[in-house]
């Protein structure tokens, strides 16, 4: 599936395209447990990574992962809110270990379990308090196949270039259905350049120099240096520390290495019409909604632009300039309490701003194009 001059048409879904992008980015363990809407990644998943294993449960998947990416493994997993939530307690000590992997959350209609064949985009709030102490995670969010391809790999190279977990959000309907689809469009996938340790005093296993945030990674079969690994607060050397400095700045170089490098790996689409003094904003599977929306208007003659953010968290600064340029801006989510913008702007969502919502479906270009002729 590399971009060639022979365009070839194809019937494909989103968790093929994921799992082969990943794959070829150097995952190279899968361990899951199925769940609806995520069963298809983990169908590919058992037929094209080197390592798959099958966890008794959601917690002893991520403990599973921890433990091959402790290795030097690439581990990946698919999921949806319910396994994501019984993974979050191990996701902070992957986090706090600066473990590299990829979870891929589907997301599916809630509370609770819900109904688990109806999508939903409702997993930002959960994804922006996933980790004790405010911390966040690098989140990316697909939008059509091409960000299947694209962003998959991105999030493997991200995990290993930042030593941390990484999750793909994605939903219901993008991984599930099948679209004709031409894969020449696709291009080549580079596959991570790793590189460890490799100095001649004791390995440290948080050790970073002055200006750097990401310390060097050892796998812990290495044998020439012993390996720490600590999920408590830690010094440079991994060993258990309650409050001292040394500590305290190893945890705040963990907040500062995501946010410090977000411009290397801030994504998204913005399609801008001069003139335009709308902007339809969107993400994942509902972008396709937009877009759409954005096509009728301007056969009508109506200026509008677009933006289609695809680095969910940290959210980046340039989302909220690029929307301080238009006077009037709809964002469509399907959700009925506006996470997106809540993400942006809190609770005080500017009067400027309207939204568009819903529950149990999607949302279609009409209901777009009603309210921002409303706004």
């Amino acid at each position: 599936m590399q971009k060639t001059s022979n365009e070839r048409k194809v019937l494909i879904d989103g968790s093929r395209l994921i799992t082969e992008s990943m794959a070829r980015a150097g995952a190279d363990s899968f361990i899951g447990y199925p769940i609806t809407p995520a069963n298809l990644l983990y169908l590919y998943a058992s037929r094209r990574m080197p390592l798959m294993l099958s966890a008794p449960d959601e917690i002893t998947t991520l403990q599973w992962m921890s433990g091959l990416s402790a290795t030097g493994k690439i581990p990946v997993t698919a999921t949806s809110f319910p396994g994501f939530a019984l993974m979050i307690e191990s996701v902070n000590m992957a986090f706090m270990m600066e473990l590299p992997m990829v979870i891929v959350l589907v997301q599916r209609l809630g509370p609770a379990t819900g109904t688990a064949t109806c999508g939903a985009q409702g997993d930002i709030p959960l994804l922006k308090g996933m980790i004790s102490g405010g911390h966040q995670l690098p989140v990316l969010c697909t939008s059509d196949f091409n960000d299947c391809w694209k962003l998959s790999a991105k999030a493997v190279h991200l995990a290993v270039e930042l030593r941390t977990p990484v999750v793909l959000l994605t939903s219901k309907e993008e991984v599930m259905t099948q679209k004709s689809f031409s894969t020449g469009v696709l291009d080549a996938i580079e596959p991570v350049s790793r590189s460890f340790y490799r100095g001649k005093e004791p390995y440290r296993s948080y050790n970073v120099e002055r200006d750097e945030l990401v310390p060097p990674f050892l796998p812990v079969t290495a044998g020439k240096w012993q390996v720490r690994l600590n999920a408590s607060t830690h010094d440079k050397n991994g060993i258990l520390q309650h409050s001292n400095d040394e500590a305290i700045g190893n945890t705040v170089r963990l907040e500062r290495k995501a946010r410090e490098t977000l411009s290397g790996y801030t994504f998204y689409e913005l399609d801008e019409q001069e003139g335009a003094g709308t902007l339809l904003v969107s993400y994942g599977i509902t972008a396709s909604a937009a877009r759409d929306a954005v096509k009728r208007m301007r056969e009508k003659g109506k200026k509008v632009s677009l933006l289609v953010p695809k680095t969910i968290l940290p959210a980046p600064a340039i989302y909220s300039e690029i929307i301080g340029k238009y006077k009037k801006v709809v964002i469509a989510e399907e959700n009925i309490n506006a996470q997106f913008a809540d993400l942006l702007f809190g609770t005080r969502i500017p009067s400027s701003i309207s939204i568009v919502g819903s529950a149990g479906r999607m949302i279609t270009p009409p209901e777009i194009l009603n309210e921002e002729e409303c706004v």
